[in-house]
């Protein structure tokens, strides 16, 4: 026995793998909120406050409190596991700055489209640039105090996915809520992977 653990003290560290997952979604969504929730290290925020300039371009009905927003990007990190790491990269919500979008991008496993279901429409861009690209995604229902609650399957219906893509209930303020989601995101991508390898060796 203290053989084994004075091995298990000789093993070289393991080289973790490290994937980058896209948080995307409208305008004052919670996107900067979910990346800052589980982050074990202190999150890189690119904001801004909101200007009179901007009102006439920034809808914030529904988020009438929201008093800055994200012009490039949020960075953040989470240790799933001793062997895997998730870079997360919450993408700018406006339309103006969906030009990063391609950027932040490139390299990534799967993203997280997050909705709110008092303002649904506003992530219709994200889900049609996932699907275009043919990034596995899931989509996360931020479940605001005071926004009504309706079953996964309607927001599925309303957002018109494909039967595939899960759409998961979530707290974007709370960790453990969206470790969850997050782990969603990478199980579906794996499973896509799968699926594609089995197609090609048919």
């Amino acid at each position: 026995m203290v053989f084994q653990r004075r091995a298990e003290r000789g093993k070289p560290p393991v080289e973790p793998v490290t994937l980058k997952i896209l948080v995307a979604g409208g305008f004052g969504v919670g996107k900067t909120t979910m990346v800052g929730a589980v982050s074990e290290i202190r999150p890189l925020r690119t904001e801004e406050v909101l200007t009179e300039a901007g009102r006439p371009v920034d809808d914030t009905g529904g988020v009438e409190g929201k008093r800055t927003t994200t012009v490039a990007m949020d960075f953040g990190r989470i240790t799933l596991r001793a062997d895997l790491v998730l870079y997360l990269f919450g993408t700018p919500g406006q339309e103006r700055f969906w030009f990063m979008w391609d950027e932040l991008s490139e390299g990534a496993l799967g993203a997280v489209v997050l909705a709110d279901t008092r303002r649904l429409e506003d992530c219709f861009a994200a889900v049609d640039y996932f699907e275009r690209r043919s990034i596995p995604f899931v989509v996360g229902v931020n479940c605001f105090e005071g926004a009504a609650r309706y079953p996964a399957e309607s927001v599925r219906k309303a957002l018109d996915l494909d039967p595939d893509v899960p759409v998961l209930l979530t707290d974007a303020r709370d960790r453990e809520s969206v470790k969850t989601v997050l782990i969603g995101v990478v199980q579906h991508a794996m499973e896509l992977a799968a699926e594609r390898r089995r197609a090609l060796a048919t």
